[in-house]
């Protein structure tokens, strides 16, 4: 993966097994070398950005990369069913699931709607782990608040969730039969870097 990033950033990818071939050998079966579970932002599609083909990736994505029962199930099939060794949670800069948390902690924000407001608010307590600036009345200075430091924590927070979450994933890491990568991906640049990694990679 780290390879096929590196050719990305470059701008010299091989689009590798992406042929009709490549079709007919998946048609029964699936052997992808890792699980990504990342953001829906249309900016980071994983195959693109880590130069991978049909099949090579299992890949959950939602908005902000926050962890649900479903994306864990998910996850979980990958490593029972499908034998995967590494599952990469990828984040990414200029993230508007974070801008919209950080948006909603400031005095007076008006309410999120619908679902929007129960994705966002699992990004929130990232922000309070952080030494957030405040004023002299002890009010957040939301202006202040770095996003790439929010969505950091939050990657973090992530990874952290999932193995509290899973029992299967857990006791894998703890077997050594998987390694769970928590990277940021930077958009401009179109690289994505390990933050946290837990388990034998």
């Amino acid at each position: 993966m780290m390879a096929g990033n590196e050719r990305f950033v470059a701008g010299t990818p091989l689009h590798p097994r992406q042929d009709v071939e490549r079709r007919h050998e998946l048609e029964a079966v699936q052997r992808p070398m890792a699980a990504l579970f990342g953001c829906s932002d249309s900016r980071l599609a994983a195959e693109i950005i880590f130069d991978l083909g049909l099949g090579d990736l299992f890949v959950v994505r939602n908005a902000g990369q926050v962890m649900a029962e479903s994306i864990a199930g998910s996850l979980e099939y990958a490593v029972e069913v499908l034998g995967v060794k590494l599952i990469v949670v990828l984040g990414h800069d200029a993230c508007g699931a974070v801008a919209a948390a950080i948006g909603s902690v400031e005095p007076g924000a008006a309410p999120l709607p619908g679902n929007i407001r129960t994705l966002v608010q699992k990004i929130t307590p990232a922000i309070y782990k952080l030494p957030s600036p405040r004023d002299e009345n002890g009010e957040l200075m939301v202006a202040d608040i770095d996003p790439h430091e929010v969505g950091r924590m939050h990657l973090r927070d992530t990874v952290q969730e999932l193995l509290q979450s899973s029992d299967i994933v857990a006791r894998a890491v703890a077997d050594g039969r998987l390694a769970v990568v928590g990277a940021n991906y930077r958009l401009a640049e179109g690289r994505a870097y390990a933050d946290i990694v837990i388990g034998e990679v």
